[in-house]
Parts: structure tokens; C-alpha cells; sequence
């Protein structure tokens, strides 16, 4: 079974758009050839800054011959109707069939295909694959009418096995494909031949190109690392830009360079922000944390080992530090003398246009947050000082050139304007957690602000019927959702949602939000459901230690089998109560107990009422369980020895009225009744 090559060559590729584009390359071809027919073992797709590349293994070498009836229209059906169902089957009105269905005759349309080769379908599919190409963005140039990201040079398409290699012929406009490539721009230019995926790949690194990105990402890593080491420093881990700077290279030189004296008063964030933004470059750090040297990644070797490369950068990254110190040395100005010129300018800035400006939107967070602090251990005046102050670093110049440095700027400013530790850690960790894997705050104004910026969006979105449909959540509402709800549990707060404004709807997408949290933690969304309908479901922390001490209790054998105890008490019950017109809810008596059974019963019920009350007072869910799994055998070996429905009245009463007390026993840790099963 042969094997396919394909490369896709061209001027420098987007970073952004490599990864891609190899594979939707992948999908494309895969796909086309799996619909004509043909089956393949596996396939690769790669990408470099100008290649795309595609190696599929074991392909079949042509397609199988097809044969399909299908069904038409009656005979005698109008011409038009039988002349539409030929062009659809593509066949002749000549070759239809008529058959007796025993309704009647009706005209079949036979199809016969004969299979065709593997590089007749592969020429077809790649063509259409190349001039449907899903890029963001695409140009023509020349004469030619294909758009592409940058201008496609040439094509590699070749059939190999044991045999040798073939070309498989495709031509899309000037373009003819072939067997030949070119290695590195300045490294290796010249143009060679290939027979294979394997020599491929070994010819390429020959002529200085890396195909693989994740090679090429830890060639970088790996050197950057030991260079870093070797003068006694630490590389800055950061994957976005180790994933974006492989998309930059063909064949990478690390390189490290040093930072001017001038600039090293400059704060560890700002440097790397700068650096990463502009440059490229990766931050190297001291000991104490301070970022001393960059390292840089050039696309080439040279006879002077990078020097005149490393001077270069090192000129333009003058300039650009030149610019962060000067905006770091003016928002040091500001924030001595308070920061009110920024607090000010916040009036100018709408946050949205039927919710204020960004300093209405501050006095709501700093009376919130007031309102907060107690439930958190947090001084309120505190609490309000650190909301006030917490937007003021978005009217600063380090944050117009650095937006996503916000809130960390936020906490230098805060120490400059001289507020105090616990004011200036809440202005950078209240926009905190923005995500499932971000730390969580844990400082108690810092919870506060962080709590207060959250519910104030959500509940001022919920008021102007701005809520998150379907996939679109333009103001990032479900993340703020979950970011609550991870303050609270993972601070271990109590706090009923209830009290700060956030009406039912609103509660109900935080149950939303709960579930799916939840769920990721292995709770059934049943025990969820069972939790939720129970009194205090805007405590999110209460609710949320019911739901797993149930899903822990329904994992046991007691567990199973007490719910189903429940469940048949509960129908009995339900039943009689619906036939006789009546509730069961007036006490069964001991008295009244006619087996060993039934007064056994009667003593566990009294036993697991003394422990689950005081346990539910207390939350104390996992003892309310355990309590609760004592009932199972008793109520096992009552429904195997007793009748419910006997024929005396007052023992059938008094039956009912004992499981009336079950099901009230068993409601009261959580409503069994919404569970599966």
C-alpha cells in the first residue's frame, strides 16, 4: 500500500495560523480521500514558517468498485418527475428498471462505478483542498486567480512504495506539482528532490529545516534553559510565546543578551511585557527575581555566532524599554500623590453604556465590598478603600501600552500612593479567578473586592437583560459566575447569595454554573439536583458539601439500597395518599406494632432522628448520611415481613403514617425523590 507526501510551499506562514492550517490540511485531504473510496493506516500534518506538510501511510491504491440501486418514482409518474430522478442518480432514462413492489411498478436506477486509481482521486482532492483553503485571511498575487495566505511557490505531491516514487499530477493555476523543495532561505536555498516522507524529513534537516514545531519548541527550550543556567540565572517559563516563536524559525539559534543598567529599576512585569510584546523575547531572572537578561531567537547561524544578530535586538529593545521607563517614571508621579488624577479620569471612561461609567461602577464595588467584608474576616472600611482604588491603574500609561498587565500595575501604584499591603494586593487579585486553573485570592480584602466586582457585574447585567445565550457571552458572564462560586468554596465562605441582591434567575444560572463544576469533580448531576431542591440553595458552600456527601453516600451499598427502600415507601405512600384523599402525616404509633419488625423499625427511626437533627443543625452532612444508612436493613426487613395495605384499618393507617415518618427522615437530608434509578 503506498504512501503520500504532500508539501504546500510558500512565503512565511503567520505564526498564528500554522498550527492550523496543518490541520485542516490533514482534515481536507483525509476526509476527500475517505469519501472517494480510499482507506489509509495514518497520517501527520506539519508546519514551518513556509510549509505546510502532510504524510499519509498506508493508502489503498485505488477505490472499489460500487454498485447501488436506487429507488424512483411510480411508472407513469409525469415525465418531469422521472427525467429529475435520472439527473440525480446520473443515469439514462434508457437504463431505468421497472420492478413490481406489490404496489405497483416502480423504476429503479442501478449505479454502477468502476473504482478508480489512488492518484486520480488524490489529484482531485488536493486541488479542491488548496482552492477552498480555510484561512482567516488570503491573497491573490500575480495573475492567478487561487488566494492563499502568502504566495504559494510550489507543490509536492508524490505516491512512494517498495516499487519507488511517483508524482501525482495536479496543476492549480501555474502550479505544477512535482517531487522538489527548498531547505533554509539564507541556510540553504537550493532546490533538491525527495522520494519519501522519511527522506523528506532528512533532507530538510540537512538543509537547516526543523519540520516538526514541537522539535523546533524544545530545541529552544532546551538551549534557552542551559544558557540561562550555565550564567547562574532561571528562564522565564512561558508557553504562548515558546509556541509562537517555533512558528517563527526554520532552524533556531538561541541567543541571550544582556539589559542595560538603566532599565533594571524597571518592575520584573514590565520588562517581560515589553520584551515579549515587541520583541519577542524570552526574560531571564536573578535570584531574587529580577529579570536581568532576555534571550532572543534567530532564524540563522552566522560566522560571528549571533553577535551582530544579538547587538541588533539589543539596539531596538533599548528604544523600546526607553518607552516603559519613561511611562513607569510618569505613573510613579501620579500614584505619589494619591492616584486621584486616575480615580478622576475614571468618570470619563463608560464601562457600559446603561451601567455608568467605570467610576460608578467603582462606588458600587467599594459599598459591595463593605457590605462583603464582614462574611469574609475583612475590615469594611478597609475593603471599600481597596475597591475604590482597585480600576485606578487603567487610566495609567504602563497600562494604555500593556493592557494585560492590569491590577498587577495596580498593586505597585497602591504601595507608591501608600496604601497598605492588604489594599494593594486586593487592586491586583479582585479581577482573579479568571479562569478554572487561576489561583484563587485568599487574603480576606482581596476576597472581598474580588467577590464584590463579580456579583456587581453579574447582577447589573441580569437588571439590564444583557445574559449569556447559547455559546455568545460577550461580557464573560459564566466565568464570572464560576469565579464566585470558587471564592467561596475554596475560602470556605458562608455567604447566602440571596442577601446580595442576586435574585432566582440570577441564582439559577449560578446553579447552572455549579452543576458544571460539580460535575467535573465526579458529582452526578442527580445528587445535584437532590441538593438544590432543598431550603438554602443560594449557600453555595452548604450546597455544595450536601451534594458530595450525598454522591459519596450513594457510592455505598447502604446507599443504593436505602434509596430504594425510600423510593418504594415513597410510591406506597404517594398512592394511598392519592386514593384515600387524605395525608398520611398524623404519627404511627408503637403500640399499634404487630411484628418484632415493625417495633425494630419504630426504635431506628427514633435512633436516626436523635442524630440527623442535631447533625443537619450543625451540617454535619456526612453524619446525617451515615445516620440515615442505618435505616436500610431495618426498613428491608419491614417491607419483607409486613403488609401495608392490611385489612385493618387502624394497622394500615398506622403503616402509612410510618412511612409518611421515612420519607420526612430521609427529605430532610436532601430530596431523594430527584434521584435517578
Amino acid at each position: 500500500m503506498p504512501d503520500l507526501l504532500i508539501e504546500l510551499f510558500s512565503e512565511e506562514i503567520p505564526a498564528r495560523m500554522q498550527a492550523k492550517a496543518a490541520a485542516d490540511l490533514q482534515k481536507l485531504v483525509t476526509d476527500g480521500l475517505v469519501d472517494a473510496g480510499l482507506t489509509y493506516a495514518g497520517a501527520g500534518a506539519f508546519s514551518t514558517p513556509r510549509r505546510l506538510a502532510l504524510s499519509v501511510e498506508g493508502l489503498s491504491a485505488e477505490s472499489p468498485d460500487t454498485r447501488e440501486e436506487r429507488k424512483g418514482p411510480k411508472v407513469g409518474a409525469p415525465d418531469g418527475a422521472i427525467d429529475g430522478f435520472c439527473r440525480g442518480a446520473g443515469v439514462s432514462r434508457d437504463s431505468l428498471e421497472a420492478r413490481d413492489t406489490g404496489k405497483g411498478e416502480v423504476y429503479f436506477a442501478v449505479i454502477e462505478k468502476k473504482g478508480r486509481g489512488a492518484s486520480e482521486i488524490i489529484a482531485e482532492v488536493l486541488e479542491n483542498a488548496i482552492r477552498n483553503f480555510p484561512w482567516p485571511k488570503s491573497m491573490r498575487w500575480g495573475s492567478g486567480a487561487l488566494k492563499w495566505v502568502r504566495p504559494l511557490h510550489s507543490i509536492i505531491c508524490i505516491l512512494s512504495d517498495e516499487a519507488g516514487a511517483e508524482v501525482v499530477p495536479i496543476s492549480v493555476d501555474d502550479i505544477r506539482s512535482g517531487n522538489t523543495t527548498h531547505g533554509h532561505r539564507f541556510m540553504a536555498p537550493d532546490e533538491f528532490s525527495v522520494t519519501s516522507f522519511e527522506d523528506y524529513e532528512a533532507k530538510l534537516k540537512r538543509a537547516n529545516v526543523v519540520l516538526r514545531s514541537d522539535e523546533r519548541a524544545d530545541m529552544i527550550w532546551s538551549e534557552a534553559s542551559n544558557q540561562a543556567f550555565a550564567a547562574g540565572l532561571e528562564l522565564v517559563e512561558d508557553k504562548g510565546l515558546l509556541a509562537e516563536v517555533s512558528g517563527l524559525v526554520e532552524w533556531p539559534v538561541v541567543l541571550m543578551g544582556t539589559i542595560a543598567d538603566d532599565f533594571l529599576s524597571l518592575p520584573p512585569e514590565v520588562l517581560t511585557a515589553s520584551m515579549r510584546e515587541h520583541q519577542k523575547f524570552f526574560s531571564v531572572k536573578d535570584k531574587t527575581g529580577q529579570v536581568v537578561r532576555f534571550v532572543t531567537v534567530a532564524n540563522r547561524e552566522t560566522k560571528d555566532q549571533g553577535m551582530t544578530i544579538l547587538a541588533g535586538n539589543q539596539k531596538v529593545l533599548f528604544a523600546r524599554l526607553s518607552d516603559a521607563k519613561f511611562f513607569w517614571e510618569n505613573d510613579l508621579r501620579v500614584a505619589k500623590t494619591g492616584g486621584q488624577e486616575w480615580l478622576d479620569s475614571l468618570a470619563n471612561v463608560t464601562f457600559h453604556n446603561k451601567l455608568g461609567t467605570v467610576a460608578e461602577l467603582v462606588d458600587r464595588m467599594a459599598s459591595l465590598s463593605a457590605e462583603i467584608a464582614p462574611m469574609v474576616d475583612a475590615d469594611p472600611k478597609e475593603a471599600a478603600e481597596a475597591a475604590k482604588f482597585a480600576k485606578a491603574d487603567l487610566s495609567s500609561e504602563m497600562i494604555y501600552e500593556f493592557p494585560d498587565l492590569q491590577g498587577l500595575m495596580g498593586r505597585y501604584y497602591a504601595k507608591e500612593a501608600g496604601k497598605t499591603d492588604a489594599v494593594a494586593l486586593a487592586a491586583q487579585e479582585h479581577y482573579s479567578p479568571l479562569g478554572p486553573s487561576d489561583d484563587v485570592p485568599s487574603a480576606s480584602v482581596s476576597v472581598a473586592v474580588a467577590l464584590a466586582e463579580k456579583i456587581d457585574k453579574l447582577t447589573g447585567f441580569w437588571a439590564i437583560d444583557e445574559k449569556p445565550t447559547g455559546s455568545k457571552d460577550p461580557f464573560a458572564l459564566r466565568r464570572a459566575a464560576l469565579g464566585v462560586i470558587r471564592l467561596v468554596l475554596e475560602n470556605g465562605l458562608t455567604i447566602k447569595l440571596s442577601d446580595l441582591k442576586v435574585k432566582d434567575d440570577l441564582l439559577s444560572f449560578f446553579h447552572d454554573r455549579l452543576k458544571v463544576y460539580l460535575k467535573d469533580e465526579g458529582v452526578s448531576h442527580d445528587a445535584i439536583d437532590a441538593s438544590l431542591a432543598m431550603p438554602g440553595n443560594d449557600d453555595l458552600l452548604l450546597l455544595v458539601n450536601r451534594a458530595k456527601a450525598l454522591a459519596a453516600f450513594l457510592k455505598t451499598d447502604d446507599g443504593t439500597n436505602l434509596i430504594q427502600g425510600f423510593k418504594r415507601a415513597n410510591n406506597i405512600l404517594s398512592q394511598a395518599e392519592e386514593k384515600d384523599g387524605v395525608e398520611y402525616s398524623f404519627g404511627a404509633d408503637v403500640k399499634f406494632a404487630e411484628t418484632d419488625e415493625e417495633k425494630t423499625l419504630f426504635a431506628a427511626l427514633d435512633a436516626a432522628d436523635s442524630k440527623i437533627v442535631p447533625a443537619m443543625a450543625a451540617e454535619d452532612f456526612a453524619t446525617a448520611m451515615s445516620a440515615m444508612a442505618d435505616l436500610r436493613a431495618p426498613i428491608d426487613a419491614f417491607f419483607d415481613a409486613v403488609q401495608i395495605n392490611a385489612e385493618s384499618e387502624v394497622l394500615r393507617r398506622n403503616r402509612l403514617n410510618m412511612l409518611h415518618r421515612i420519607r420526612t427522615i430521609c427529605l430532610s437530608v436532601a430530596d431523594l425523590r430527584k434521584l435517578e434509578g
